[in-house]
C-alpha cells in the first residue's frame, strides 16, 4: 500500500534552516508529482510547494518563495523540502502528499488534487 513517511522536523531559531524528507513506498514514485502542505494550530491546511513527476517543474506558495526549495530523488523514492530563513509563522505540521494523477508534469496547489498523505512532521520556529 502507499506509504509516505516524513522526517526532519524539529525546533529551530528564527533565521535557521531545516531539511524535511518524505520517503515514499508502495507505488512507482517517479510516476507521480509530489507536494508539501502545512497546518498551523487553529488554521486550515495550506499549500507550500509541489514538484512535477520528472522534477523539472516546481511551484511555491508566495509565502515561502525564495526561502524554501522542493526537490526529489527518484532513485531514493524521496522528496525533500529545504526550509531556509525560517520565521515563527512557518511553525506548523508539514505533510507530504502524492498527486492523484499519474505522470502530471505541472501539478497544482489544491489539496484535493492529492490522494495520499503522510502523518506529518512538526516544525517549530522559536527563540
Amino acid at each position: 500500500q502507499v506509504q509516505l513517511v516524513e522526517s526532519g522536523g524539529g525546533l529551530v531559531q528564527p533565521g535557521g534552516s531545516l531539511r524535511l524528507s518524505c520517503a515514499a513506498s508502495g507505488f512507482t514514485f517517479s510516476g507521480f508529482a509530489m507536494g508539501w502542505f502545512r497546518q498551523a494550530p487553529g488554521k486550515e491546511r495550506e499549500f507550500v510547494a509541489t514538484i512535477g513527476a520528472s522534477g523539472g517543474y516546481t511551484y511555491y506558495a508566495d509565502s515561502v518563495k525564495g526561502r524554501f526549495a522542493i526537490s526529489r530523488d527518484n532513485a531514493k523514492n524521496t522528496v525533500y523540502l529545504q526550509l531556509n530563513s525560517l520565521k515563527p509563522e512557518d511553525t506548523a505540521v508539514y505533510y507530504c502528499a502524492r498527486d492523484s494523477f499519474l505522470g502530471r508534469l505541472t501539478p497544482g496547489p489544491k489539496s484535493y488534487e492529492y490522494t495520499f498523505w503522510g502523518q506529518g512532521t512538526q516544525v517549530t520556529v522559536s527563540s
